[in-house]
């Protein structure tokens, strides 16, 4: 079917009770392999390319992957630009056909990413495409976007950040962080339920590479509506093909690492969407 929006994604996932997930993807075969498991278990899927993803591929070039392989699928499937560093970015995935965006304003003072936020809003709004915005600061490393020192969500900014912007989602920062953790995350659930009290509109939870299984569900069941997986993909694809190179040497065709690495994907991708509860949820 055609590339859908986030939209109605995530409001039947607010409904529903359960998260969408969305996974980053860096090649044409961790998109075949996301929406293999999407399609194994009946899921809505988000794909996700990160700034970074889109320089070494450019947009154009995965907007029409995706919408290739979601013309095939028979679940809804969206392309979502993550952690959108700009207006100018963001204007250009809309403009080559993605179907959700991510403006992140976080590095930015409250006014200052309201500023850019509504910005994307009201561009995203000529195309009917929603908007995710984040409010906080997500701690690690999300391609040059590095914060070492985490700043959680305040539940009463967040009121006045979803008003002033009309933004569609919302990423929340309660403790997560991107990449791999080193230690283990201590995530403050009370604050998410009081942003779940005062905000009506989709959250969002970024950093999931590496929670435990029972707290991204404990997640979920406070109101997240959305759950980011990247790190933990590329690792899982590239070790495959590790595997691969150390137990036949001999292998050059590129297309056996990519067998290889799209399996170990699909198998990570099913097992994330049972824990988000999207599982049987295409509609």
């Amino acid at each position: 079917m055609p590339l859908q929006t986030s939209k109605k994604m995530l409001l039947d996932a607010q409904a529903g009770g359960y998260a969408v997930g969305a996974f980053n993807v860096e090649n044409m075969e961790m998109v075949k392999a996301v929406i293999k498991a999407a399609e194994e278990l009946k899921a809505p899927v988000m794909l996700q390319t990160t700034p970074s993803t889109i320089k070494y591929g450019t947009v154009e070039t995965f907007a029409a992957i995706v919408a290739a392989e979601a013309g095939k699928a028979t679940v809804p499937v969206c392309l979502h630009l993550d952690h959108g560093s700009s207006y100018e970015l963001a204007k250009q995935c809309l403009e080559s056909g993605y179907t959700s965006v991510m403006i992140d304003g976080s590095k930015e003072e409250l006014e200052g990413n309201i500023a850019v936020s509504k910005m994307v809003v009201d561009e995203a709004k000529k195309y009917d495409i929603p908007v995710e915005a984040e409010l906080g600061k997500v701690g690690g490393k999300e391609d040059d976007l590095e914060v070492e020192v985490d700043t959680n969500t305040d539940p009463q900014e967040a009121v006045e950040f979803v008003e002033k912007t009309g933004i569609d989602s919302l990423a929340v920062a309660i403790g997560t962080a991107h990449g791999f953790y080193v230690g283990t995350p201590v995530l403050d659930k009370n604050r998410l339920d009081e942003i779940k009290k005062l905000v009506s509109i989709p959250l969002v939870l970024h950093g999931a590479s590496g929670i435990a299984d029972e707290e991204v569900s404990d997640c979920v069941s406070r109101g997240i509506c959305k759950v980011n997986f990247a790190t933990e993909l590329r690792v899982a694809y590239t070790d495959a093909i590790k595997k691969l190179i150390v137990e036949k040497p001999e292998t050059f065709d590129p297309k056996a690492f990519g067998k290889v690495g799209m399996e170990a994907v699909t198998e990570l991708v099913k097992n994330r969407m049972k824990v988000c509860g999207c599982d049987g949820k295409a509609v």
